[in-house]
């Protein structure tokens, strides 16, 4: 196919930029590829090479993965609806590793497969914090050729990978996984808040929670954030609302009942209406203090 032996990566944000540089300090011949250039500099630094364009990189590598924050992005770098799509994406595998409802990824899955390309999905379940460790779990979807092409590349990001079958079965697991993280964290919320109130030294709270049953990486991140009243972003609110949104959606489609998701959902609405969308998603406590706040009127 005359395609280089080097991996491609698209999308260094606030998940793709540190789990790009774990590839590229692992070793993997990298060339990145992102709309703000100065998010590459950092890959250079670590021997990744810098593209000029998207095109670029599906010129140079055999596998690309995308990291990007909704399908209208993914199309942009695609070229998907001009003539440009089929020369990216034909002899190359297309790893799509954001979120997005299942319904746009087996329909890129399909064009994609048409134009003569193939493609997984690899969605990973983990924050900053684990992608910049290189600890996050991957669930990986496609045909088995896919699958095989893209399994190798992933223990530098991703220190779990755990085959979920066809396309997008990846996808409704990661939004699986992501109900129990959001009502988690907006629980987790609630109980801080509630002990705050009564005047407890949430301090002690914190302790109490790490050392039971239900302590977890999880709540050992978010605990501390609200402790300390650090809403610096691991995964933002306007990214959770998102995230539910897309379960939303998927379960409405299914004749799914989600309860607890559509709580959490008017929530962090209410969190991003209060101006804090670019905030952690542990900045739910401030819509709980506000409902609060309206009780005591």
């Amino acid at each position: 196919m005359g395609v280089a032996p080097c991996v491609g990566f698209i999308g260094l944000g606030v998940m793709g930029q540190p789990m790009a540089l774990n590839l590229a300090r692992a070793g993997t011949p990298l060339v990145v590829w992102n709309r703000t250039p100065a998010r590459c500099e950092p890959l250079r630094a670590a021997g990744a090479e810098v593209a000029a364009d998207p095109a670029e990189v599906f010129r140079r590598a055999r596998v690309v993965f995308l990291m990007l924050a909704n399908g209208p992005a993914i199309d942009a770098v695609l070229g998907r609806g001009t003539p440009e799509f089929a020369a990216n994406v034909s002899g190359r595998v297309t790893v799509h590793m954001g979120t997005t409802s299942p319904e746009y990824s087996r329909g890129l899955e399909a064009d994609i497969r048409a134009a003569g390309g193939e493609y997984a999905e690899a969605p990973v379940s983990g924050s900053r914090g684990p992608a910049e460790e290189g600890r996050l779990v991957a669930m990986l979807a496609g045909e088995p050729s896919a699958v095989a092409a893209v399994r190798p590349l992933l223990p530098p990001m991703c220190h779990q990978t755990y085959p979920c079958g066809g396309v997008p079965n990846a996808l409704l697991m990661k939004l699986s996984v992501n109900i129990f993280l959001i009502t988690t964290v907006t629980g987790l919320a609630e109980s801080f808040h509630f002990a705050a109130r009564h005047g407890l030294d949430e301090r002690l709270l914190r302790d109490v929670l790490d050392a039971g049953p239900m302590a977890s990486a999880v709540s050992r991140a978010k605990g501390g954030k609200l402790l300390d009243r650090d809403f610096g972003v691991q995964a933002s609110i306007v990214n959770v609302l998102d995230n539910n949104r897309l379960i939303a959606e998927a379960a409405r489609a299914s004749g799914v009942a989600s309860p607890l998701l559509d709580v959490c959902h008017a929530l962090y609405r209410e969190t991003l209406a209060l101006g804090h969308g670019r905030s952690d998603m542990a900045a739910v406590v401030h819509a709980i203090e506000s409902r609060t706040a309206l009780t005591e009127l």
